[in-house]
């Protein structure tokens, strides 16, 4: 399908539906979601940022620009140790796809290989797009594909993607991400809770794509799953600024790859079950642990609260704080251990 990524960059692996689906405001696809509708039957409207808050991801995205490069250079050095020149990048749309070109270019630029990179969607409770796994596999080895995605929440695309895999034996179903602060990736650059600009924006930084979709009546058996290219948006496009940005702070000295010793981490599982406790929340999925899962329910979800560990985190947390006042979104101060934010979705039913 169309996207503005460049053609060496990344190989879409997606159905063009641009004109076959209309978005629907936050409130209404939300009520949706909660009477049974499944997420990826829908699109949702995409978030036009306030001045204030387009100035807030220009802030962060400079301020986090060397420690997202270094997550990239970290993570990259753990995914050439273990395949050396045998590499196959899937990168997860839409959140994994810009983190994917990061690391096909640091690969590529530091040792010179040639590495294949593609992107295919999975959808949680309807599992991984087999036609792009099977088109995929005809041209590369299995021992060669690592997942790549941009951060873990509470770890629902870990678990549905090892589901996935099952059906793929000879793939490893080790998903390789920037900041892990679930503590349930194979390969991370990081386990902290920090902020990849990306997660900011939708579309402009992601390709222009909109988020994957999936409905019979319009994806068929043979096909693979769907994605709008939103042309609207072609003059607010951010894609290669974010990008460009990030690899301006890559740097290709040599690395020392020290082992990780994760028994002592706390899963993030454990976290999302007592706030669902605490909150008497009795779907999980309604709470959505994480900056970045955090900051997607501000632009596409309907809030209930906001979590943060302080009220006082510009530095991390200016854009939710801007976000949450926009949409009149309470911010309660919660003793988050995992994370530094977290994201409660409102009942649609306690209206």
């Amino acid at each position: 399908m169309k996207t503005s990524y460049h053609k060496e960059d990344v190989i879409i692996l997606l159905k063009d539906i641009t004109g076959l689906v209309t978005p629907l405001p936050a409130k209404e696809r939300e009520i949706f979601i909660q009477n049974g509708t499944h997420y990826c039957e829908m699109l949702p409207l995409e978030y036009e940022p306030s001045e204030k808050y387009f100035k807030a991801y220009c802030d962060a995205l400079k301020r986090y620009s060397k420690i997202t490069a270094d997550a990239v250079r970290t993570v990259s050095e753990k995914i050439y140790f273990e395949k050396k020149n045998n590499i196959t990048l899937v990168s997860l749309a839409r959140a994994g796809t810009s983190i994917g070109v990061l690391i096909k270019h640091y690969i590529e630029l530091k040792y010179k290989i040639n590495v294949p990179h593609y992107t295919i969607s999975i959808i949680r409770g309807r599992g991984i797009d087999k036609n792009a796994m099977n088109f995929i596999l005809k041209n590369h080895t299995p021992d060669s594909i690592q997942f790549i995605d941009g951060w873990t929440g509470k770890g629902a695309i870990q678990r549905q993607l090892s589901e996935a895999i099952k059906d793929y034996p000879e793939v490893s179903s080790g998903l390789a991400v920037l900041s892990d602060p679930a503590n349930i990736a194979e390969k991370c650059g990081t386990h902290d809770d920090f902020l990849i600009a990306s997660s900011c924006l939708n579309s402009t930084v992601s390709g222009l794509m909109s988020r994957t979709f999936l409905r019979n009546d319009i994806i068929s058996a043979n096909d693979f799953h769907g994605a709008m290219y939103y042309k609207e948006l072609e003059n607010k496009d951010l894609t290669y600024q974010f990008i460009d940005t990030i690899e301006k702070d890559f740097d290709f000295s040599d690395y020392d790859l020290k082992d990780e010793n994760k028994n002592n981490l706390r899963n993030g599982l454990e976290e999302v079950v007592e706030i669902s406790d605490k909150f008497n929340i009795k779907d999980i999925n309604l709470i959505k642990p994480s900056i970045g899962e955090a900051t997607r329910v501000l632009l596409r979800r309907v809030p209930y609260k906001m979590l943060v560990h302080s009220l006082d985190d510009y530095e991390h947390l200016g854009h939710i704080y801007q976000l949450a006042k926009e949409k009149n979104v309470e911010l309660e101060v919660y003793p988050l251990r995992n994370y530094k934010a977290c994201g409660l979705i409102k009942n649609m039913a306690d209206n």
